[in-house]
């Protein structure tokens, strides 16, 4: 297969994960607080491992000049000013006295992630094939905690079943979406950008270290400490296993 069967193959992947919300129905609140949290720590153990595993020694072969640093640091901040001006923080639990306007505000934010995730793992790909598997099962395992929180959300928002599932689905495609954007730009380019890359590496960065890790750090203690770190280790691991495909 080439670049872009590849890629359209894994935003659709990427795409109908917004339908695991539908677990949320079948398991109790409860129960499905404990283990998502482990998930979470291997998402972010998996995100960075992408990066500094895969992507960054990419960067390093075509030579990791100061402008890659800057192409790293303007992606962190493009992120930082995204999270100021629209709710795509990727919360797992609800917090909001106005809870009908973190619906909408959550729906606006989770299509403009995914819009990036899908550019991402385009990217990706062009950049070659194992590096956009790599990426792929990072962002797959990122989005599934991240798709039960937005749909979590859109009960409480006092959506219906179906509706939340149906429109968490319209915003999941617009993954489809930034994929062919890139798939549109690099058609005959001899190359990938610097700077696509870059904002891939800081996208990861970002998340990781912002979001997810200060998450599973929120008064743990103990075992259950342990555990988060063992599910954090593992999800580099997975990555560092994924370089025997390059």
């Amino acid at each position: 297969m080439g670049v872009w069967a590849y890629t359209l193959i894994s935003v659709s992947i990427v795409s109908l994960i917004s339908f695991v919300g539908a677990i949320f129905l079948a398991v109790r609140s409860e129960r499905m607080k404990a283990w998502l949290i482990y998930l979470v720590s291997f998402a972010a153990g998996a995100l960075l491992g992408d990066v500094f595993l895969h992507i960054f020694p990419e960067m390093a072969d075509r030579g990791f000049t100061p402008i890659v640093g800057l192409y790293l640091l303007g992606g962190i901040f493009i992120f930082f000013v995204l999270e100021q001006f629209v709710w795509w923080h990727h919360s797992h639990v609800e917090h909001s006295e106005d809870i009908h306007s973190v619906v909408y505000l959550t729906q606006t934010g989770d299509s403009i992630h995914n819009f990036i995730d899908g550019v991402i793992i385009a990217t990706s790909y062009f950049v070659s094939i194992p590096l956009g598997i790599a990426t792929t099962i990072a962002v797959v395992f990122h989005e599934i905690p991240q798709e039960i929180g937005n749909f979590a959300v859109l009960l409480h928002g006092g959506w219906a079943a179906k509706k939340a599932l149906f429109y968490n689905f319209l915003s999941a495609l617009t993954a489809v979406l930034g994929a062919l954007s890139v798939l549109i730009f690099l058609r005959g380019a001899a190359q990938v950008p610097a700077w696509l890359i870059a904002l891939a590496a800081s996208s990861f960065i970002y998340i990781a270290m912002t979001d997810l890790i200060p998450e599973i750090t929120k008064g743990i203690t103990g075992k259950k400490s342990i555990m988060l770190i063992g599910s954090f280790v593992f999800g580099i691991a997975v990555m560092g296993l994924l370089i025997l495909l390059e």
